[in-house]
């Protein structure tokens, strides 16, 4: 597949052509489609900092069709990652908060949509299939985090988990990484913000409310579609959204403030579900609401066009018109302050129908901050090294 230059986006004739020549290693592409169960991904796009690709014969793509004909299986693999840090500092001037602790790399969730997905290629992987299947996990976090924040440099500020991956996603259920990031937290009564969706992270519920005595947790759950079948094709291993409204539900019960994210909006494909999404929020006791329109960042436009013509071939096109319209004819704007903003009827059309509804449901309302005031360090060492024991 040719190199597209950076921040332009490719013509809908190149991406065309780029989702009929591509299939990753081994792995399904345009004519294989569905080949791969319960992957939102149906492709592997080249790595962009690599220049050698492989593309796979369209003959071995009927070969594969042949002896899979049902689809097949793509296993989880897990790969120990060893940063030697674990709090990230956020310096880009769009974004809202300045910490992040992102437990893992990658998220077998699969929502194909994910900003996060072109991190992967700095591991030297794909932003396709090997996002949702390669995941790298910090097993020393816990340990990570505690030594940061003793240090004297630390000020408490809130941190947000996570920035780039979700820390509830499945692999969480084995091996706990954030559960014990989230008992330093408590000790140390570190603020934290966490982002999910996820209703593991009710399981969590005795850390939560411990952090919640000192305002020090916030929560905002995701919340993209009530269609579990639309859910399914688009976030494949997230909970249902059935199970994200329970979650909304007990965090709330709990007195923990709940966010509700509907994001991203996607026109013709979930945006005319902003006040049933917002209604169901609201009874589920989420106090405030936001949203973001479709972003396409770097190869992310092809696994996203490849899946509309997968998934919805009577609209990709007109969702792809759309998509365009609202980002002046390209897919995406790189620019600082305007890659998170669409423009456009389309984009106005759906800032103005979620205005209307937040507004309706009470959920218009500022998040909640948190308090940073209570954050304290264990009154000795021995009191750090008993977290771990």
């Amino acid at each position: 597949m040719p190199e597209m230059p950076q921040g332009k986006a490719p013509k809908a004739s190149e991406a065309r052509q780029a989702r009929q020549n591509y299939a990753g290693p081994g792995l399904a592409g345009p004519g294989l489609a569905g080949a791969i169960r319960g992957r939102g991904a149906g492709i592997n796009p080249p790595n962009r900092f690599e220049t050698i690709h492989l593309h796979v014969l369209g003959e071995y793509r009927d070969e594969l069709r042949e002896v899979f004909p049902g689809g097949r299986q793509l296993p989880r693999e897990v790969i120990h990652d060893v940063s030697r840090t674990i709090i990230n500092h956020v310096d880009s001037p769009d974004i809202g908060f300045s910490w992040t602790v992102n437990p893992y790399r990658g998220c077998e969730h699969g929502c194909i949509y994910c900003y996060a997905r072109p991190g992967h290629e700095y591991l030297g992987l794909s932003c396709g299939l090997d996002f949702e299947t390669k995941i790298h996990a910090k097993l020393e976090a816990p340990e990570l985090l505690c030594s940061e924040l003793m240090a004297a440099r630390w000020k408490g500020e809130t941190i947000v988990m996570s920035g780039v991956t979700d820390p509830y996603q499945p692999v969480e259920r084995e091996l706990e990484i954030t559960r014990r990031c989230l008992e330093v937290m408590a000790e140390f009564r570190q603020p934290v913000a966490l982002i999910t969706k996820n209703r593991l992270i009710t399981r969590d519920l005795d850390l939560l409310v411990k952090l919640h005595e000192h305002r020090a947790v916030s929560a905002a759950v995701s919340l993209t579609t009530l269609d579990n079948k639309l859910a399914s094709i688009m976030e494949p291993r997230a909970s249902s959204p059935k199970d994200r409204l329970a979650a909304i539900r007990e965090l709330s019960s709990a007195g923990i403030p709940v966010t509700v994210m509907t994001a991203p909006l996607i026109p013709r494909i979930n945006d005319h579900e902003i006040p049933a999404l917002l209604e169901a929020a609201a009874e589920a006791g989420a106090t405030s609401a936001g949203y973001t329109f479709i972003r396409l960042p770097h190869q992310i436009k092809d696994l996203f066009l490849e899946w509309l013509a997968r998934h919805f071939p009577d609209r990709a096109a007109h969702v792809e018109s759309l998509v365009r319209q609202s980002r002046g004819g390209a897919l995406y704007d790189a620019a600082w302050f305007r890659r998170h903003r669409a423009q456009g009827e389309i984009a106005g059309q759906v800032g103005r129908t979620f205005k209307l509804f937040a507004a309706r449901t009470s959920l218009d309302r500022p998040r909640v901050g948190l308090n940073t005031t209570a954050f304290r360090r264990p009154p000795s060492q021995t009191g750090q090294t008993l977290l771990f024991e």
